[in-house]
């Protein structure tokens, strides 16, 4: 039989162990991918790192791009939904009752090819499944699943950004991704953050202005988060203009508390959404997104080095030095 290999996570401080095991055959409403790249998110790294819960042992990655046994490449979401309780019925499959996060879950015999650290990938129903075009880069395809995916939903929940100003916080591969994604759709752009080669890089993805930390961003109407930093939230809140809107997305991980003032709230007609996961849509519109505007800007030249499978551990070491870091398993 067939084989596949993958990389098991068994805890934070532990090397990483691989893994061969049969290759599955599909059962009715499964998909079995041969993953070509997969991209080291900023989640991984503080599952490692232990700053967030993660169960061990486990199969990780979730940005991913590969091929399907019947030789169609595609990415797929990192959300497995039953589209059948309450939740998916009112619009929430993102936050599904029964949800399966792929890269997330533990490690089992039932669902073994569970993350993207893996040479195959076995897709459960419920899980969305995207075509990707020839044209767009392997290394600009993988992170749609989730980077590109989530900035899609946070657009949809800021309403159409057409003709607004638009401050975004953080500017890691999510932050310059919706700069660009609005910049594309035609709003004024603000990106706000400390590293001076960051704020550099926000220009390069459509941020008409930039700022530091230590400066107020003119009055907006949409706000981004995507730092996950308390100060960073209380400055999208403090920069609203009336009538606003927060979308907070960054804030994944334990930390202090930001005050909120309610009677500003109420007084300046705050709104603010809270977003995590994603819908089917937001895929669809984010590989829609790339491949319309990826010679635009440059999200190719956001991944570094690309590893060998057999080299996950060095991989991990040197993410973080830039926004991503490519893993290929067929190497």
């Amino acid at each position: 039989m067939p084989s596949a290999r993958y990389a098991r996570w068994d805890g934070v401080g532990r090397p990483f162990q691989f893994v061969e095991t049969d290759r599955p055959d599909p059962v009715a409403g499964e998909t079995l991918v041969e993953i070509d790249l997969a991209t080291i998110c900023g989640s991984d790294l503080h599952t490692v790192a232990g700053h967030r819960p993660g169960p061990a042992p486990s199969v990780l990655g979730h940005e991913q791009i590969g091929r399907t046994v019947a030789g169609d490449r595609v990415v797929w979401s990192v959300v497995v939904s039953c589209f059948g309780c309450t939740r998916c019925a009112r619009g929430l499959p993102q936050k599904c009752l029964n949800l399966r996060k792929f890269g997330h879950e533990p490690l089992t015999a039932g669902w073994t090819l569970s993350g993207g650290f893996a040479t195959h990938a076995l897709l459960p129903p419920g899980t969305t499944i995207v075509p990707v075009p020839d044209t767009l880069p392997d290394v600009v395809a993988a992170p749609a699943a989730c980077a590109t995916a989530t900035v899609a939903a946070m657009l949809d929940a800021a309403d159409p950004v057409n003709g607004r100003r638009v401050l975004v916080t953080g500017a890691g591969l999510l932050g310059v991704t919706a700069a660009a994604m609005c910049a594309a759709a035609g709003a004024e752009v603000t990106v706000s953050d400390p590293d001076p080669a960051r704020q550099a890089l926000a220009r390069r993805f459509g941020a008409e202005h930039v700022v530091g930390p230590d400066n107020r961003p003119r009055a907006v109407d949409v706000a981004l988060e995507l730092s996950g930093a308390p100060a960073a939230v209380a400055a999208c809140l403090d920069a609203l203009d009336v009538g606003g809107r927060a979308i907070l997305a960054g804030s994944v991980s334990p930390a202090p508390p930001v005050p909120v003032d309610p009677e500003q709230i109420v007084r300046r007609l705050l709104t603010v959404h809270g977003v995590h996961n994603y819908r089917p849509e937001h895929l669809v519109q984010a590989v829609a997104f790339l491949a319309a505007h990826h010679e635009r800007f440059p999200f190719a030249q956001l991944v570094g080095d690309t590893f060998a499978l057999s080299q996950l551990d060095r991989a991990f070491e040197q993410a973080g030095r830039t926004p991503r870091v490519a893993v290929d398993p067929r190497r």
